[in-house]
């Protein structure tokens, strides 16, 4: 038997585990899903060491690859975790145990006649897959995410974060162990995520993280729905009228607190009426923290920074890394944002409420920030728990991917032997397509 073969049946065998877990996941009620929930926060913790020694492997492994060029300090910061991170994991799967349950909602009842009621409900998605990259706490709030909303899910993370992850999905497992067998999987080869994206009567939907060139080699090679989370290039615009001690604050934040990841900013778009003003002190802050910065030729004018090419309009750095361009107005910064951007996070700071409407209605991205940094646009400060992702697409979700992002609906419609014969001929009966104030629950409760 050939190797590939002999993937190609595991990875089957896998999924059909899957899929017989999200069939009895779906109806696990929500005190079972939290207690769950709860479990993994306590294992994470009472794991700590064990996922922190696999941790440091990778770490080990992955300078090495930085010496030699083969990856970036971005990826290396990425991968790294610390007592602090793996406490801030736990708290964070209890942020997802402690979140509305996202299924059995009623989302429209209506009665068709009396006693022919419709209600379209809340349901998981089912089987879901997931490639993500190499931040080992996504494939935590990934599953936690997954295990809330009743949905199996298939993981594969970056090869650079392999130990981590195997140790991460073994303490999942084990402190689920009263789940359903094969709830959450995991894969390490490529070969299984191109049997994976074969397998479209079996998987309902994909969530890779990652470059828009990989995001598009996902959607290119299977026919299971796409729900991608591409690179962030985000921008933020101080506008002529912005508070500019608030401005630079903004601004440093969006880029210094973690250049990291593909909320930070990776280009600034000044006014050029206050760009004497504003940019020598943020540009003295900026390299004082260790920002490389580049900029246009009116930049350059103003402050001695490097110049910007073509490229870094369309550059994600995720590093200390940041191009400056100055704009006539909010509209040229709308017409920026919209030709170089990723519809991910765009910013604007100004005092002025109608520059601020034109930019936030003009920009088209996922989230549209007003004197505030781009840093926000997280599940977890959004409120939603943790998020799979960053969708930047338009279509089922968008912006953060949290537990409604996880789910779908599906219609039930009760009634007392009512016939469609009834509502057709001559004699035909009519619909009342009354809406209801009403909820459906199991048993008709």
């Amino acid at each position: 038997m050939s190797e590939t073969t002999e993937i190609d049946r595991d990875t089957d065998e896998l999924v059909e585990r899957s899929q017989r877990a999200a069939l009895r996941l779906a109806n696990a009620d929500e005190a079972t899903r939290n207690e769950a929930l709860r479990s993994v926060a306590d294992a994470l913790r009472a794991n700590e060491s064990a996922i922190l020694e696999a941790n440091a492997r990778d770490v080990e492994a992955a300078e090495e690859m930085l010496e030699r060029g083969e990856y970036t300090q971005a990826l290396v910061d990425r991968l790294k975790l610390d007592a602090a991170k793996i406490d801030d994991i736990a708290a964070m799967v209890e942020s997802v145990a402690e979140q509305d349950d996202p299924l059995g909602r009623t989302l429209a009842a209506r009665e068709l006649d009396e006693g022919l009621e419709l209600y379209r409900v809340s349901v998981p998605i089912g089987v879901v897959a997931t490639v993500f990259e190499s931040r080992p706490d996504a494939l935590v709030q990934i599953a936690a995410l997954a295990l809330k909303s009743g949905n199996a899910v298939i993981l594969k993370g970056g090869s650079e974060a392999s130990e981590s992850n195997r140790v991460l999905h073994r303490v999942i497992r084990e402190a689920t162990a009263d789940l359903p067998e094969g709830w959450a999987g995991l894969v390490e080869a490529h070969e299984e995520v191109d049997r994976l994206l074969e397998l479209d009567d079996k998987v309902d939907l994909v969530m890779p993280r990652g470059s828009s060139e990989f995001v598009s080699y996902i959607q290119d090679n299977t026919q299971i729905p796409v729900l991608g989370h591409t690179e962030g290039i985000c921008h933020v615009y101080v506008d002529d009228d912005a508070d500019l001690e608030m401005a630079a604050a903004v601004a440093f934040d969006a880029k210094v607190q973690y250049p990291a990841v593909c909320n930070a900013v990776e280009t600034l778009l000044v006014n050029e009426s206050v760009a004497p003003e504003f940019l020598p002190g943020l540009v003295e802050r900026y390299e004082a923290a260790g920002v490389e910065l580049r900029g246009d030729d009116a930049t350059r004018e103003v402050v001695d920074v490097g110049a910007a090419t073509d490229d870094d309009w369309d550059a994600e750095y995720g590093d200390l890394e940041l191009s400056i361009k100055l704009v006539d107005d909010v509209y040229e910064a709308v017409e920026h944002v919209n030709a170089h951007g990723s519809k991910h996070t765009e910013s604007i700071v100004t005092e002025d409420r109608s520059a601020a409407d034109a930019f936030m209605t003009g920009i088209d991205a996922a989230s549209v920030f007003h004197n505030a940094s781009t840093r926000f646009a997280d599940g977890y400060r959004y409120g939603l728990g943790a998020e799979v992702g960053i969708s930047t697409g338009k279509v089922h979700a968008r912006g953060p991917v949290g537990l409604e992002g996880l789910t779908t609906y599906k219609y039930y419609l009760e009634g007392d032997g009512h016939l469609v014969a009834s509502y057709s001929g001559e004699d035909a009966l009519p619909f009342t397509h009354r809406e209801l104030d009403a909820e459906w629950a199991v048993g008709g409760e």
